[in-house]
């Protein structure tokens, strides 16, 4: 079962989906889709650096729009694979830390804040965090995703909901105070799972072996 954040339901699949049916009878794959998303990630990243924050903010956001293609295209094409899951959650990590290291070049160069590749390295670490712990929720208690009350689980601040603000922050030149933003959502995000799960899963056992 997969999870639409609530900035990937109300604006970005409505984009996303229209653009998969119409790649539909194109020769394109997912997996092209897929790295050619992680290329656009990269660009933004470089814009980023190069001090071009509105067209880097554009793309992250243009980024999380096509991220809902590839898996999309797959369905209709009847082409989903293992691979190709593993691919694209693969890539949209570097995705992440493209996007992420291009935010903290920007405001090195061009922010007169203080240590800003401390709130740079912070922002990365907890958005790692932030998919390994639904990386972990998923193989791991797959009742709680067959449940259907995702939004509990996930819903904080998913990854569609993070690359909104990191969007918003870098076109307004303001990279190194979204970092601090996105650093504390997360870390936030990953604290409210382990919570909602101690209260509704904590106390239930592995079953033994007999």
């Amino acid at each position: 079962m997969t999870y639409d954040g609530i900035v990937s339901r109300y604006l970005n699949r409505p984009l996303s989906r229209p653009l998969a049916r119409a790649l539909r009878r194109t020769p394109l794959t997912p997996n092209t889709v897929t790295s050619f998303t992680l290329l656009l990630a990269l660009a933004s990243g470089g814009a980023m650096a190069a001090g071009w924050n509105i067209a880097g903010g554009i793309a992250i956001q243009a980024v999380s729009v096509l991220d809902g293609v590839d898996g999309e295209l797959a369905r209709l094409k009847n082409m989903a694979t293992r691979f190709g899951g593993v691919f694209d959650a693969v890539t949209d990590r570097y995705a992440d830390a493209a996007i992420l290291a291009g935010m903290t070049v920007f405001a090195v160069r061009f922010e007169g804040h203080p240590h800003p590749e401390f709130v740079g390295m912070l922002a990365l670490s907890a958005a790692l965090i932030v998919s390994y712990s639904r990386a972990r929720i998923e193989a791991d208690l797959p009742d709680v995703i067959e449940s259907g009350r995702l939004d509990s689980v996930f819903g904080l601040a998913s990854r569609d909901v993070r690359s909104l603000i990191a969007a918003i922050g870098t076109v307004v030149g303001q990279c190194y105070w979204t970092l601090i933003v996105l650093a504390a959502v997360s870390a936030l995000t990953v604290a409210w799972r382990l919570v909602y799960l101690r209260v509704t899963v904590g106390s239930r056992r592995f079953p033994t072996e007999t």
